[in-house]
C-alpha cells in the first residue's frame, strides 16, 4: 500500500511539474513569432527609417519646384560607423548631415569621426536630432540638441540644424499626440532652437506622416526649409505650404552610405543655407 502510494505520488509530481512547463513553452514560441513586431532598442532610430515600411518606393506626382542643378549630399547616424569620407567626396558628395542626438537620453557614439571627418575632406555639414514626442517637451529637446552637438555658428560650413520628425520606431505612428499636440511640441522645438543658435532649423519630414500626424499643417513653411522624404524617382507631394523643396532624401541605398540625398540647388546654394 505505501508503495502504491508512493507511485500515485510521483506520477501527480510528473503531471504537475508538465502542466507547469506548458504555459512556458507557449510563452517561449509567442516570443519567438516571426509575425511579432520587433521594437528597436531607444537610440537606435535614424532619418528615414520608417519611409520604405509606410510609403514604399512610389510618389504621387506634385507641381514642385526643382532646380536643374541637384548637389549630392549624404546623412549618417551611429550604424555607418566610421566613415569613408574620402571615399565619399570622390563620388561627388559635397554635403552632411551627422545624427547628434535623439529625445534627451541618446548622443551618437560616432558623433566626433563623422562630424569632423566630412568637415575636414571639405564638405559642408551639420546635425540633425531624432525626435521623440512623447518623452519631453520640444524645448527640452531643442536644448539637449544643442547642448551636444547642434549648434551652429557662421564659419560657412556649418548647415542649420534639423529637427527629424517622422514616424515612432517605438510605439504610436504619433507618439500619443493629436494633430494640434504635435503642432505645439515642434512649434516648440523650433521657437527654442532658434533662441539658442539665431537660425530657424530644417524640418525633415515625409508628406504622408506630417499629414497624418499634424493634419498637413502649413505654418512652418515661411520660416522653415524643407527636407523631404521620399525614395522614389520624383519627390513628389510636399506638406502643405511649401512649394519647393530645400533637401531630398531620394534612398536607403546608395553607395558607400545608404542614405543620399538631393539639395535643390548648386553648391552655391549649400553655401548659402550654411552662411544664413
Amino acid at each position: 500500500m505505501r508503495v502504491h502510494r508512493s507511485g500515485t505520488t510521483l506520477a501527480g509530481a510528473a503531471l504537475a511539474a508538465l502542466a507547469l512547463l506548458l504555459p512556458l513553452a507557449g510563452s517561449a514560441g509567442a516570443a519567438q513569432d516571426p509575425g511579432a513586431r520587433q521594437v528597436p532598442a531607444r537610440g537606435t532610430a535614424s532619418m528615414g527609417m520608417g519611409v520604405l515600411k509606410h510609403d514604399g518606393r512610389d510618389g504621387k506626382p506634385g507641381g514642385i519646384s526643382t532646380q536643374a542643378v541637384q548637389t549630392e549630399g549624404v546623412d549618417v547616424s551611429s550604424h555607418q560607423g566610421n566613415v569613408a569620407w574620402s571615399t565619399l567626396w570622390n563620388s561627388g558628395v559635397r554635403w552632411a548631415y551627422v545624427k547628434a542626438t535623439e529625445g534627451t537620453y541618446y548622443k551618437n557614439t560616432y558623433f566626433t569621426q563623422q562630424y569632423n571627418g566630412s568637415y575636414d575632406i571639405g564638405m559642408i555639414r551639420g546635425t540633425y536630432h531624432f525626435a521623440t514626442p512623447d518623452t519631453t517637451t520640444g524645448a527640452a529637446q531643442a536644448d539637449y540638441f544643442v547642448n551636444n552637438g547642434g549648434g551652429w555658428s557662421k564659419d560657412g560650413k556649418t548647415l542649420p540644424g534639423v529637427l527629424d520628425i517622422e514616424w515612432n520606431p517605438y510605439g504610436a505612428t504619433c507618439y500619443g499626440k493629436t494633430q494640434s499636440g504635435m503642432v505645439t511640441w515642434i512649434r516648440d522645438f523650433l521657437n527654442r532652437y532658434k533662441y539658442r543658435t539665431g537660425r530657424d532649423a530644417v524640418i525633415y519630414t515625409a508628406t504622408s506622416w506630417w499629414t497624418q500626424c499634424t493634419g498637413n499643417y502649413s505654418g512652418f513653411a515661411t520660416t522653415n526649409p524643407l527636407w523631404i522624404a521620399r525614395y522614389a524617382s520624383t519627390v513628389g507631394e510636399l506638406p502643405a505650404g511649401w512649394q519647393y523643396y530645400t533637401m531630398w532624401q531620394y534612398t536607403s541605398t546608395g553607395p558607400t552610405v545608404g542614405d543620399h540625398n538631393r539639395f535643390n540647388g548648386d553648391y552655391s546654394r549649400v553655401q548659402a543655407l550654411a552662411n544664413g
